[in-house]
């Protein structure tokens, strides 16, 4: 439990009795655990339907040629947003058209990545957490240079 803030010149914000908003998203099961689902800034809000990357991301990392991956929302003209993903293949056969096909197996079609982009890694922190942000850009460079 935090008590507080560490503010740049040195003080202490006190937090004790106030809610905080920490950006987290979460669900609660029948027996109290609480399990950390994402962050409200990488939700993918595609027509008003909110979408957590996590979720996506379960499903393609159990895909069998799937090393690594992150969905992310980017903008669309007209849902507002579109889900897309990233992927670090395991071998030279996975193809963005067999992640699409297996996604839409386990995902309704709102929730299905309408673009796959298979790279060699992800950009991710010291702390080993993607870089969504990074990926964001990295997809709005590639629809520049396809455009």
């Amino acid at each position: 439990m935090a008590i507080g803030y560490l503010i740049d010149d040195g003080s202490i914000e006190p937090v004790r009795g106030k809610r905080v908003k920490t950006g987290d998203l979460g669900v609660k099961d029948a027996e109290g655990f609480v399990r950390v689902t994402g962050r409200t800034k990488d939700l993918i809000i595609r027509g008003g339907v909110n979408i957590a990357p996590q979720e996506i991301d379960e499903i393609l990392l159990r895909h069998p040629g799937i090393l690594d991956a992150a969905a992310l929302g980017v903008p669309d003209k007209i849902y507002g947003e579109e889900g897309v993903c990233y992927v670090v293949a395991k071998d030279r056969g996975l193809t963005a058209a067999s992640v699409e096909q297996y996604c839409g197996k386990f995902l309704p079609p709102a929730k299905t990545p309408k673009q796959v982009i298979i790279v060699a890694e992800l950009p991710k922190s010291e702390r080993g957490k993607v870089l969504r942000d990074k990926l964001r850009q990295d997809w709005i460079e590639r629809m520049k240079v396809s455009a």
